[in-house]
């Protein structure tokens, strides 16, 4: 059996940099969570079709291992994914939450090509398996880099590791889905005019402890908070005071002190 953690995220700020072939382009930190994270195993199985157990909620075309499982496939040449996966099952232990700004499909999806790089003996480079994963998703890029701390730019695409010092998270994640794409449609249809891109030169050179105590302010640093606001006006009455917003929610998050 063969088994890889897939860990969720938090974006320390998040500022849409602008438009372009019909997709926002931004400017994140994004930093792992340690202590959470969904498992991915491969599990000894004799399947006549891909086969995944753990998220029967999702639709096999919609689930983001099985886009990624086809994306291989289509980049491979050989048969050995196939031939691996006619004998193995994949089992999903979930523990991210969905649809909580924490990254969990996307995650799944890249430490799934991780595994499967390996245990296949693809030999595909880090880089070309970013590249191969930006094709199902933003975030996957980061997660298939696997860094503790990065900062992420372009589409998703642009990442370059940063490095600071760890620090541990709480999050706090209220009972509410967040649809990513109707949060970035209600940005899209109020705010996208109101960016300036001077408002958060050099962020991406700050360690995310002082930019939190700097700035403090969850609307600033994140400008999918007041649309998801606008979007999902329950998480208004949830927030909290001293906590920051996470993508495109519905996760708060602060810095436990030491």
């Amino acid at each position: 059996m063969y088994s890889i953690k897939a860990h969720a995220k938090i974006n320390i700020f998040l500022k849409i940099t602008g438009y372009k072939e019909g997709y926002h382009t931004l400017i994140s930190r994004f930093v792992r969570v340690e202590d959470l994270y969904d498992t991915i195993e491969f599990v000894p199985c004799e399947c006549e079709t891909f086969t995944i157990e753990g998220c029967d909620d999702i639709p096999l075309e919609s689930n983001t291992i099985y886009k990624a499982y086809k994306a291989l496939n289509d980049h491979s040449a050989e048969l050995d994914i196939k031939n691996f996966f006619q004998k193995h099952k994949v089992v999903l232990s979930k523990r991210i939450p969905s649809q909580a700004g924490l990254g969990g499909g996307s995650s799944d999806a890249a430490a799934f090509m991780r595994l499967v790089n390996e245990v296949c003996d693809l030999k595909i480079s880090t880089d070309e398996l970013a590249e191969l994963g930006s094709t199902i998703g933003a975030d996957i890029p980061f997660f298939v880099y696997d860094y503790a701390s990065a900062n992420v730019s372009g589409f998703g695409e642009i990442v370059i590791p940063f490095e600071e010092a760890p620090f541990d998270v709480e999050l706090f994640t209220p009972d509410i889905k967040c649809d990513t794409a109707e949060v970035y449609k209600t940005f899209h249809k109020f705010l996208l005019r109101n960016v300036d891109r001077t408002t958060f030169f050099g962020w991406e050179n700050m360690d995310s402890r002082t930019l939190l105590k700097l700035i403090a302010d969850p609307i600033v640093l994140n400008d999918l908070f007041p649309s998801a606001l606008a979007t999902y006006p329950e998480l208004e009455k949830v927030k909290k005071d001293g906590w920051f917003f996470s993508g495109s929610g519905s996760t708060f998050f602060r810095i436990k002190e030491s």
